[in-house]
């Protein structure tokens, strides 16, 4: 659900905006000055919407469109083949996403579910602690989506009259404002290059994103080191993981049991091994399995399972073995014991055949397992210098108790999170500006798509269909289909989203 403080604030916010902004257009007093303000500044303000224009960027966008005309030349036609590519992929996109939702509606599949994510809604299925990574990505992708619009234009000498920013409601964007007499009179293979270069640029931001994302150990190697361990940056409070034996931020994971953790990757697949393989046991001596640990009666749980220590225990857990030979033997025996004492500095095992002990000792081990329900698990997280943390409970809960990153600092003044700044930005700035070059280019009324497909329409079927209307008839039906198409996927996911 959106959270009711930042609704209110929102709705607030853009009333008081909008009662000041009618206030003062009906003053007599303030009214001129009010309005000489606001068009001196390039303001404009309607319900729910302000924009900002302004020339100042019109020489940057002149200076840009002349550096290497022949290398801009092959860019922008490489930015017009990937638009009309881009253009029937979106289709195809779309159309399968839709069969998707409506499978997912009618039968319910996790795995269809799981295929389910194009819509991202702010306070609903986005954290609230990420907003403000989704709309600095988000205004990044609107920024560099009209730049290429501007530049393409000023290249086909097509005027441009200024660059913008605007907010609806929350949503940032930008815009250009193109002279329209210029665009109307340049061919269509011209104008077809202008309106591809936004989501041919969204798709460029995307890849330099991605690659930034993947070749980041590099670039912060003098900084920071990657794996030495799962370095920790939050710990979630009263979670399992928190405590004073537990983790705290800056420690480093580099172990789960036996499994060795050299990076966030590791951790989460051991978590995932550990929970669908059996519990681990611990070689401890047999010595140790005398009547002086005050075994414990055993007794069955609703599972089936057995346990034999008080429930009133914080310290002890009951553990199962094999009686030794030589003694009177019963099979599988049980016993309460101090948990730490038991299992610290130990070797995992899977049987007694895995403690035989070696010279010079003389005593071989027994195999001890903690005894828990089906689906609990005992972990022993290493993280030195500290002693093991001890984590009893579903593995799972251990992942979302716990923030980490694969990045360690090599001096102290560095921060812990710049790493995680970095990586969740990229991610961000992938999506949405991958999310705008596939929205953008559907064939839909009021999106890019729409003069794509006009100005690709009179490219290519002026010598097969001589008439204009006939021409623009196909265009129509085409874009209706589109803006349906595209219409049914926003509403079903949001549905998908808000009911489910």
């Amino acid at each position: 659900m959106i959270p009711v403080p930042l609704l209110v604030v929102v709705m607030g916010g853009w009333c008081a905006v909008y009662l000041t902004d009618t206030l003062l257009k009906l003053s007599s007093t303030h009214r001129i000055r009010y309005e000489s303000w606001l068009a001196s500044r390039g303001l404009m303000l309607s319900p729910f919407h302000v924009r900002w224009q302004t020339t100042a960027f019109n020489r940057l966008f002149a200076y840009c469109a002349r550096i290497n005309p022949r290398a801009q030349y092959l860019w922008f036609n490489s930015g017009l083949v990937f638009g009309v590519v881009a253009m029937v992929g979106s289709v195809v996109l779309l159309t399968r996403t839709l069969q998707q939702t409506l499978a997912q509606m009618t039968t319910d599949s996790p795995g269809v579910r799981g295929q389910q994510a194009l819509q991202v809604i702010p306070g609903v299925n986005l954290p609230t602690s990420q907003l403000a990574y989704f709309f600095i990505a988000l205004l990044l992708s609107g920024v560099i989506h009209e730049l290429g619009h501007a530049v393409a234009a000023l290249r086909e000498q097509v005027r441009v009259n200024g660059f913008g920013i605007f907010v609806f409601v929350v949503y940032p964007g930008a815009f250009v404002d193109l002279f329209t007499t210029h665009l109307s009179i340049i061919s269509p293979t011209q104008q077809l290059r202008i309106f591809c270069a936004g989501v041919w640029h969204n798709f460029v931001l995307c890849v330099a994103a991605l690659a930034l994302l993947f070749l980041l150990p590099l670039f912060l190697l003098p900084m920071y080191s990657t794996g030495g361990g799962a370095l920790v940056t939050e710990v979630v409070q009263g979670s399992a993981a928190d405590g004073p034996r537990g983790l705290s931020p800056g420690d480093i994971v580099t172990g789960l049991e036996d499994c060795p953790v050299g990076g966030v990757e590791d951790w989460s697949s051991c978590l995932s091994r550990l929970s669908q393989t059996p519990q681990t046991g611990y070689c401890v001596p047999g010595a140790s399995l005398q009547p002086s640990w005050a075994h414990g009666r055993a007794f069955k749980r609703l599972d089936g399972t057995m346990d034999c220590c008080s429930n009133n225990s914080l310290t002890d857990l009951c553990f199962s073995y094999m009686s030794p030979q030589g003694k009177n033997s019963r099979g599988r025996e049980y016993a309460c014991m101090p948990v730490r004492k038991m299992v610290s500095g130990t070797q995992v095992c899977r049987s007694d055949g895995d403690c035989v002990a070696a010279p010079p000792h003389a005593a071989a081990g027994v195999c001890v397992t903690p005894s828990l329900e089906n689906r609990t698990r005992f972990i022993r997280v290493t993280h030195p210098p500290n002693t093991h943390m001890l984590f009893v409970g579903f593995p799972p809960h251990l992942q979302y108790a716990v923030s980490l990153t694969n990045f360690i600092p090599r001096f102290g003044f560095l921060h812990l999170d710049l790493p995680v700044f970095l990586e969740t930005f990229c991610k961000y700035v992938v999506s949405l500006s991958g999310a705008l070059a596939v929205v953008n280019s559907v064939p839909c009324f009021a999106l890019d798509g729409q003069w794509m497909l006009n100005a690709l329409l009179e490219a290519t079927l002026v010598t097969v269909v001589t008439d204009r209307q006939k021409r623009e008839l196909i265009g129509f039906f085409l874009l209706l289909a589109g803006s349906a198409l595209l219409a049914a996927n926003v509403a079903l996911g949001l549905w998908m989203v808000t009911a489910r």
